[in-house]
Formats: structure tokens, C-alpha cells, sequence
């Protein structure tokens, strides 16, 4: 397979397979899963971040576990439009995927997901600043995730 769109990774999908979305952290990755149905995205925990060999890993057991058929992974584009060097590196995050494996792959711009999922537990959760920490990653996958579902039932 190859790098598609998300209107693409759609048609690509196996039959009854999911989502899994990504939110590639300097510390961890973020993961969200979406229903079988693709209408609605659910965070699920992170991966700590090591070589790429053990991510893949962890990443291929939490595919392999809950029926994932694609990946959906937030591009860090600059506010903007171009393309930085975190940019850079996600790509080439995808492409080690694609030499191990044979699995769809659309980017999603994460613009300011973090940033939304903060505000969010601060002002509706009143999370503390901790807390916050353990969760955000796996939060800004999860609403990665819901904008490319929500961008493929438009």
C-alpha cells in the first residue's frame, strides 16, 4: 500500500477492520481507535517511544489486536502551511511502516490538536497539570482521528 487520502484510505479498508489513529510525540505515540462503523474515534493509550523497531512493534501488536486495517496519523504541518522538519520526520515514520508491512496510511493536519485537547481539559475537565501530562497524546490522537472520520462521512 501506499501514502493515500482519507476519502481513499476508506475504500482501501478489509472488511469489518478499523481506524487506528496516531499521534507521534517526541515521548510517545498517541493512539485512538475508531468503531467499525468509522464514525467515531476513541483514545486508547500510548506507546513510549523508543527505536523505531520497538515502536513498530508495540504499534503492530495494538494493530493486530483490535482488528486495525489503516492507519490515520497527524501531520505536524506549520501554522503556516509548510512543511518543518517534525513534518519531515512523521513522513518517514510512515515509510518504515510501508517497508514492513502492507497497511493504508492517509496524514491528518493536526494543527493546533493538542492545543484544542488542553483547552478542553482545562476548562471543561479542570484537569491539573499532570494529569493532563498522562493524557494529552493520547486525547490529540483520538480528535486527530475524529477529524479525518468526520472528513470521510462529509
Amino acid at each position: 500500500m501506499a501514502i493515500c487520502t482519507p476519502h481513499e484510505i476508506k475504500t482501501l479498508l478489509p472488511s469489518g477492520t478499523r481506524l487506528l489513529g496516531l499521534d507521534l510525540g517526541a515521548k510517545t505515540i498517541g493512539l485512538a481507535i475508531s468503531d467499525p462503523g468509522m464514525m467515531v474515534a476513541s483514545p486508547i493509550g500510548t506507546i513510549r517511544r523508543a527505536k523505531f523497531t520497538k515502536d513498530f512493534e508495540a504499534l503492530s501488536a495494538a494493530i493486530a489486536e483490535r482488528n486495525v486495517g489503516g492507519l490515520v496519523i497527524g501531520l505536524p504541518i506549520n501554522m503556516d502551511g509548510s512543511e518543518g522538519p517534525r513534518c519531515q520526520s512523521t513522513r518517514q515514520f510512515a515509510a518504515n511502516i510501508l517497508e514492513r508491512t502492507d497497511i493504508p496510511i492517509c496524514f491528518w493536519d493536526e494543527r493546533l490538536s493538542t492545543a484544542a485537547v488542553e483547552r478542553i481539559l482545562v476548562d471543561e475537565v479542570d484537569m491539573t497539570r499532570k494529569r493532563r501530562g498522562q493524557v494529552v497524546d493520547t486525547m490529540a490522537a483520538g480528535y486527530i482521528l475524529q477529524g479525518a472520520l468526520d472528513a470521510m462521512t462529509r
